[in-house]
């Protein structure tokens, strides 16, 4: 463990914020599975480059939450959320690049307000500077990828059926944290 870690493992954290780290740990464990399944069915060179770049920076995150949370605070559902992580990143690169990158774009769009909620709370509390800056700083990466996804896609005006998509994803990623912050 780095001293950057060890610095923002406090002895104890509020509750709340176990539970929001476990929803945090669960997603990036997922990320990394969206990533995993896309490159393992598409064969787009650009969409492979894409989620080759953007899993390393998602396991990044992973590493640094399981740094800051010991692991009888982590989902017990993690097999899970690896599954449903990869489906979330093989099934629409079977539809092509426009799907990845939908998908991509809903998560992220989703992560970047999570995370969001949990700095303002921080800062409000005035609490926990080391975890608001980690937790700032993959919001901001996140925020990156929903970015680069939407150039790549060439916007967020998606037809009706990725609109339909992106609403399942977005919807899916609540209902996962709703859980893994209990479960």
């Amino acid at each position: 463990m780095s001293s950057t870690t060890a610095d923002i493992l406090p002895a104890a954290y509020p509750a709340w914020l176990v539970a929001e780290l476990r929803s945090d740990h669960a997603g990036e464990t997922g990320a990394v599975r969206i990533y995993d399944g896309i490159l393992a069915i598409s064969r787009d060179p650009a969409v492979r480059d894409f989620a080759a770049r953007h899993r390393a920076t998602e396991q990044g995150h992973l590493d640094l939450l399981e740094a800051m949370l010991p692991p009888g605070d982590r989902s017990r559902l993690l097999p899970l959320w690896r599954v449903a992580g990869w489906l979330t990143g093989a099934l629409p690169a079977l539809f092509g690049p426009r799907a990845v990158f939908a998908t991509v774009d809903a998560v992220e769009t989703f992560v970047d307000h999570h995370y969001r909620a949990q700095t303002d709370r921080l800062a409000r509390e005035g609490i926990l500077p080391e975890v608001h800056a980690a937790l700032e700083r993959c919001r901001e990466e996140e925020v990156h990828h929903r970015d680069e996804a939407r150039e790549a896609g060439q916007g967020p005006a998606y037809g009706p059926f990725l609109r339909g998509w992106a609403w399942l994803v977005a919807a899916g990623s609540a209902a996962a944290v709703a859980a893994a912050k209990r479960i």
